[in-house]
């Protein structure tokens, strides 16, 4: 008997649960598009129709892609304050800073189903074109600042053929060739006019949607503090090693670290080994190991307008 009062009870409290869950439901608005936007010093229209849908697409997604944007945001914090100095060194304009964070999603481990690697995405092939080591036990693709530097030089190579940076966008993703290929056949200049493969007409428009919600994360729905960033690794010192290393997990240690701590300020580092037979120097951060850990105090936002106080 107590089992058939506890049905009938369940039965008749249904419909108010199904009514209840429909009245709570947030109500969900597309996000603004802009009729134009600055990328590398150029204006781009986006009333054009073709142009304001397909910016519309990356817009939603990274709108409601919750998660995945949030992180971005974090960890451009960390990576900004080192990416940004080496692109205006290297003569490239700053957003292509953006173009990394859709390469890896800022992500200095990311490893594509290619096996393109690193913050960059450098198959193994193109990071040895461009100067970068690649090896078992020493993966400069992974390294923040030569990965980016070597970066820097493709796009310059590439702004050199093409005289349009988010046609330069378009090849570092579809490479050189495609985009000349289709340039020639198509009559057509630049790459946000071309017929591209779909991921290609994607990529120059995810571009510049992750630069309209970065300058403004609160407009979209994403109200961090400066407390919830991911801050740069404290790093101590800077030690030179020449020889061969035994053993990292033996060298962190004797430094006050895991081998985990060394190889995230240095994930460059592939192996526990490092057998460097021609005395090849090689920089390692040393990070503090007293400023490891978690202190909100100590987290500061490098672009205020990412953070709500």
């Amino acid at each position: 008997m107590c089992s058939a009062i506890l049905l009938s009870s369940n039965k008749a409290q249904e419909p108010q649960d199904d009514n209840r869950a429909q009245r709570v439901m947030p109500d969900v608005f597309p996000p603004e598009i802009p009729t134009s936007m600055v990328f590398a010093g150029d204006t781009i229209d986006l009333t054009q129709q073709d142009r304001r849908e397909r910016m519309d697409k990356e817009m939603l997604s990274f709108t409601y892609s919750h998660i995945n944007t949030m992180l971005i945001i974090k960890r451009a914090n960390r990576l900004f304050p080192v990416v940004e100095p080496i692109l205006k060194e290297c003569g490239v304009p700053d957003d292509f800073k953006y173009l990394m964070i859709i390469e890896s999603n800022g992500d200095p481990e990311a490893l594509s189903p290619s096996k393109a690697g690193g913050l960059w995405q450098f198959l193994e092939k193109t990071g040895r074109e461009y100067g970068l080591e690649v090896t078992e036990e020493v993966d400069e693709r992974y390294h923040t600042e030569k990965a980016t530097r070597a970066a820097c030089k493709y796009l310059k190579g590439s702004y050199e053929l093409y005289g349009d940076w988010l046609t330069v966008a378009a090849s570092y993703n579809t490479g050189r060739a495609n985009v000349t290929k289709r340039r020639e056949r198509q009559k057509e200049e630049k790459a946000i006019d071309l017929v591209l493969p779909d991921e290609t007409s994607r990529y120059i428009f995810r571009l510049m949607a992750v630069k309209t919600i970065f300058q403004s994360p609160a407009k979209y729905g994403f109200r961090l503090r400066s407390s919830d960033l991911y801050p740069a690794i404290p790093i101590e010192k800077e030690v030179t090693v020449n020889s061969a290393v035994i053993d990292w997990p033996d060298f962190a240690k004797k430094h006050g670290l895991t081998f985990l701590q060394l190889r995230e300020a240095n994930h460059w580092i592939r192996r526990t080994t490092l057998n460097n037979k021609t005395g090849k120097s090689y920089k390692v951060q040393i990070p503090d190991k007293d400023d490891l850990r978690y202190n909100p105090a100590k987290t500061k936002a490098y672009n205020p307008v990412w953070v709500v106080e």
